[in-house]
């Protein structure tokens, strides 16, 4: 959940680490510190709250010297302040973490009966006590004091460690948390996520679990999990460093909606054959057999990603008439489910490492059940647990997004590729089964090429969002209300607002109002319909009437010219009619600019709003 910054080289690094974190700060956000090993041995800066009051600790007290670490962080053990701000430091060895000791407590005890003192709450401290005490009983090398300190300790991790004896290396190690490195002339990086390095290096090896690395200026060695040394490739990373700025846009969210044209249509490109009326799934190994073998699919997934694959089970059953299940990953996991061989399992996840997904797939897979991935980051740890089939010839696999980076912690163009890639999945296992035929398929595929210009129109549209913006941000509460392919949109949108508006709002399927939700109805409410051109049309308007004559506001998304639906509501936010399989990607956007705007009107931290953070890395 926490950002992860690391250099070694030649050049000051405490720039460059700060510079690197700015990047990272969407992870975690409550304080930020860095250390520093120079000529006079193991310096530390760390301060509560955003990272501008580290930045201001450092103008007055700068920390000379060439490796170092640093760390945004967003609490889990212990309260955010100066004490539990990372990195934590003992007997000259300093860490930062991301991810949960389990053990620390009892581990904490055995520490305490040998001496040792502690100066926080956190879990992440135990790391430097125990690497220091391994340096302390003879261990050769840091990184076999590190290695030592790791066999102790039970749960998640992505650490660094530097050492005053040792001042040109850092050690770094992952479990089930993000951890990435990078290659430079002399010089070598280590992230939580690839901005924050991508302007040094394009070069960048992901760490896999239990793995080892050791960064010096003269390069980078790696270890497995048994302590025996890896050959590891570097990949090329083709992001530019732009691609992570907000080129104008006064938030990265702003920026992130303007995005999904583009992200949409890199998402489809390449993977249409009009010619065949068929998808080309690249990363995905599904064959004919397999695909008529299952019996159902399971989407696991969390936040947003969850809507998106609701979403996408509809897309699914209409197309390929598969039975789709769409469940809660932090669920699934825990409900001793019901999978193996004749189950699909879709793992949706922006980040790739999401922990609750990631376990959700494991524990697929050990009940023998096949995991296919949709993801944004390449080679991220569940498209790899994904690309390891547990039986051979097994389908596998990962369908990628093509989002390019998401800094906003308001996930926007992650869900419209998303349901992108759903409906490519959804058109190929239709033409695998034998439920969707060439022509169907080729017609359904001509609308997905529009679905980009379609997107374009709406958010050209912004401005006409702004008086139901106004209202909504004087309200308390905000009803969401949709029906079929729409109502997943309803719980998306309100998800929005409440994430970086702080006003509560539910959304709810339109049918099921009369079922308790038409209690809140007043005229201080605001009721958000989603009233397109959908088969259940006519009963969406129905909902509307029954609101009006209750008084409360009607604001609606209404397809274009639709004058009998514009005419039930205050304000209308019109989207180009799309086929209902495909609608959500356009009249989610209208309900973006709507969190958006409320949000920038009351003043609150859009691109980080409060207790939220961009990658849940832990449970």
């Amino acid at each position: 959940m926490c950002g992860i910054v690391g250099y070694v080289g030649s050049r000051p690094c405490v720039d460059l680490i700060v510079a690197g974190l700015r990047k990272l700060e969407y992870r975690g956000y409550d304080s930020a510190g860095v250390a520093v090993v120079g000529a006079s041995g193991l310096a530390v800066a760390r301060s509560k709250g955003k990272l501008k009051n580290l930045v201001a600790l450092l103008a007055e007290k700068p920390l000379p010297g060439t490796t170092g670490i640093g760390h945004t962080r967003w609490a889990t053990h212990g309260k955010p302040s100066d004490e539990n701000a990372h990195p934590h430091c003992y007997g000259g060895v300093a860490v930062v973490h991301n991810g949960i000791i389990e053990n620390h407590l009892e581990l904490k005890g055995a520490l305490t009966a040998k001496g040792h003192v502690f100066s926080s709450e956190t879990d992440t401290e135990i790391f430097a006590h125990l690497v220091s005490d391994a340096l302390e009983g003879g261990a050769a090398d840091l990184a076999g004091a590190v290695r030592t300190a790791l066999a102790q300790v039970s749960g998640t991790y992505a650490i660094a460690v530097v050492s005053a004896r040792r001042p040109e290396e850092i050690v770094a190690a992952k479990n089930a948390s993000p951890l990435v490195v990078g290659f430079g002339q002399g010089e070598s990086f280590l992230a939580s996520d690839v901005p924050a390095i991508l302007e040094h290096t394009r070069d960048v090896v992901y760490l896999e679990e239990g793995e080892l690395a050791l960064l010096t200026p003269r390069g980078i060695r790696f270890e497995g999990p048994d302590g025996r040394p890896l050959e590891k490739q570097p990949r090329r990373i083709e992001w530019s460093a732009v691609a992570a700025e907000k080129e104008g846009h006064k938030h990265f969210m702003h920026k992130e909606i303007f995005e999904q044209p583009r992200a949409v249509a890199d998402t489809i490109r390449g993977r249409i054959s009009l010619e065949q009326g068929d998808v080309v799934l690249d990363g995905i190994e599904l064959s004919e057999a397999q695909a008529r073998g299952l019996e159902r699919l399971v989407v696991v997934a969390c936040g947003t990603s969850w809507h998106a694959g609701c979403s996408g089970a509809q897309m699914i059953e209409a197309l390929a008439r598969l039975p789709t299940e769409v469940e809660l990953a932090s669920e699934f996991r825990y409900s001793d489910p019901i999978v193996g061989p004749r189950t699909l399992v879709v793992a949706i996840s922006q980040s790739g490492e999401t922990a609750d997904t990631l376990a959700a797939v494991k524990e697929a897979k050990r009940r023998g059940a096949p995991a296919i991935a949709i993801c944004n980051v390449v080679g991220s740890a569940i498209p790899r647990e994904c690309a390891e089939a547990k039986e051979p010839g097994a389908p596998r696999g990962t369908l990628y997004t093509h989002a390019g980076p998401e800094i906003g912690v308001a996930s926007t163009k992650a869900f419209t590729t998303q349901l992108a890639a759903l409906f490519l999945l959804a058109v190929r296992l239709g033409r695998l089964r034998g439920t969707l035929a060439a022509d169907a398929a080729r017609t359904h595929l001509e609308a997905l090429r529009q679905v980009p210009l379609w997107m374009d129109q709406v958010i050209r549209q912004e401005p006409s969002v702004m008086p139901v913006a106004k209202r909504c941000a004087q309200a308390r509460d905000v009803l969401f209300l949709g029906r079929g392919a729409q109502y997943p949109v309803a719980l998306e949108g309100a998800l929005k607002l409440k994430e970086i508006s702080y006003i509560h709002a539910e959304g709810y399927a339109a049918g099921e109002m009369k079922h308790g939700p038409i209690a809140l109805i007043d005229e201080a409410l605001p009721v958000v319909v989603l009233a397109t051109k959908e088969p259940a049309y006519e009963k969406t308007l129905g909902n509307m009437e029954e609101v009006r004559a209750r008084g409360g506001l009607v604001f609606a998304v209404v397809s274009e010219g639709d004058t009998l639906a514009a005419g039930l509501a205050e304000v209308a936010l019109t989207v180009p009619h799309a086929p209902p399989l495909l609608a959500p990607l356009l009249s989610i956007l209208p309900l973006q600019f709507l969190a958006y705007h409320v949000a920038d009107l009351k003043g609150t931290d859009v691109d980080q709003p409060r207790n939220l953070a961009k990658s849940v890395t832990v449970e």
